[in-house]
């Protein structure tokens, strides 16, 4: 037995340790899923960072390249259009191959146009660079989601999830003040040749310890064609209310995220160094709450809690949009519930998500989901930037006040309502 096949006996078991479902979709019986899962987590951890440590970076970035803000929104703006797009695109090749194989082309090209990133000399650079990144890892988030869901059984599913999300919380705790850390200490540069080093030490991770993932192949049902899969996912009842279901839930979550920290600053009297307590707070508290939400929805049946925090975070959701000048404890408990509550859905969500299409065609779902929530979530900001307007701050000559903030707050409680109508809708595929 090769080193390779011996290492892969450990960690999955036997070649032919199987279990089947009504459509003879196999699934392995895995000895470690947790390392599995650790890595995955750790990719989305260098994803999701690699997109969030652009914006703090903004002051840095427009005084070294002389750009004014329209041009620095277009090095943020320029990853997520990209990755719309692949998102879509991707949906017609992404499970036409073994999901390692996907993966691991995905992940590589995310490395180089973050490796990119790292040396880029001019602003036009930096922005090809940022696409690229955009480009693959776009479908990142996906592919993963839909590794999860091929290697774990829905009966665990959501616990698995929990995992996996939590790393969107390590990233604002820890990835992004170290990025910050690395950037003062060094150079703008610097995060960005950080995030490309841990990628290509993930992706020799990823390499040696993730076997070959293609049981959605051997099924013989795969869907080849692109109207078929376009068909497959946008003609089917339950698919359209999967996707409508995502894009309900981010317009109810990405209409007030993006304004939070001005509200802060102008409304309730935080100075700019404070507001770093609100992500440290909140991402804290999910880095250990994402986990035990995915148990209890294992436990307690997803839908269940998916309800509970869904109607909860309505509470937070009112109070922070309209929060009168507040001391700074107060403030970051109100902010810590929000964070709490709005991870609490979604790890249960996604989960539901990934069970309403058979295994066969789960990547391009997901690929096309990720896609919708990368359009949804910048529409979100787009109203909510039409609704508030601003006015002088009580808290100095350069902080601003939002106005209708509250308004925006209604609208994000209304679509958290429908949220929860159109859960109930969502129905479980066979062999999901």
């Amino acid at each position: 037995m090769s080193p390779y096949s011996q290492l892969k006996y450990q960690l999955f078991g036997q070649k032919n340790n199987y279990q089947t479902t009504p459509y003879t979709y196999f699934r392995p019986l895995m000895k470690n899923e947790r390392l599995l899962l650790l890595i995955l987590a750790a990719a989305m951890f260098t994803h999701i960072m690699d997109f969030m440590i652009m914006m703090p970076l903004s002051p840095s970035l427009m005084s070294i390249f002389d750009i004014n803000a329209q041009e620095f929104s277009l090095l943020v703006s320029s990853y997520t259009i990209t990755a719309g797009v692949t998102g879509f695109l991707a949906a017609f090749r992404i499970d036409r191959y073994d999901r390692k194989s996907m993966m691991l082309v995905m992940y590589l090209g995310f490395t180089l146009g973050t490796l990119a990133c790292a040396i880029a000399p001019s602003y036009f650079f930096l922005l090809m660079a940022r696409s690229v990144a955009g480009a693959f890892g776009g479908v990142l988030g996906a592919l993963i989601l839909s590794i999860v869901s091929d290697a774990i059984p829905l009966e665990r599913r959501a616990s698995a999830l929990g995992i996996v999300m939590a790393s969107f919380s390590v990233a604002s705790v820890f990835g992004v003040p170290f990025g910050l850390f690395l950037a003062s200490k060094f150079s703008w540069h610097a995060p960005f040749l950080f995030l490309g080093m841990l990628a290509a030490l993930i992706f020799v991770l990823m390499f040696w310890f993730i076997p070959p993932l293609r049981a959605h192949l051997d099924t013989g049902n795969g869907i080849k064609k692109p109207m078929e899969i376009l068909k497959n996912i946008f003609g089917q009842r339950s698919t359209r209310l999967g996707l409508t279901f995502a894009a309900v839930l981010t317009l109810g979550h990405f209409t007030i995220v993006p304004f939070i920290a001005a509200y802060m600053v102008g409304n309730v009297g935080f100075s700019n160094d404070e507001l770093a307590y609100i992500y440290l707070v909140g991402g804290a508290l999910t880095i250990f709450f994402s986990p035990w939400v995915g148990k209890m929805a294992d436990k307690h049946g997803r839908l269940k809690i998916f309800t509970i925090f869904g109607s909860l975070v309505i509470i937070p959701i009112v109070i922070i949009t309209n929060m009168p000048p507040t001391p700074l404890w107060a403030a970051l408990i109100v902010a810590g519930i929000f964070f709490i509550f709005s991870n609490g859905r979604m790890v249960p969500s996604t989960t539901m998500e990934t069970a309403i299409i058979s295994p066969e065609s789960r990547g391009s779902y997901m690929s096309i989901r990720s896609s919708v929530q990368q359009l949804t979530s910048g529409l979100a900001s787009f109203v909510a930037g039409t609704i508030i307007s601003e006015k002088a701050s009580v808290f100095g000559p350069d902080a601003k006040a939002l106005v209708n903030y509250g308004y925006v707050g209604l609208i994000a409680v209304f679509f958290s309502l429908v949220s929860l109508w159109l859960a109930r809708k969502l129905q479980v595929a066979q062999g999901a």
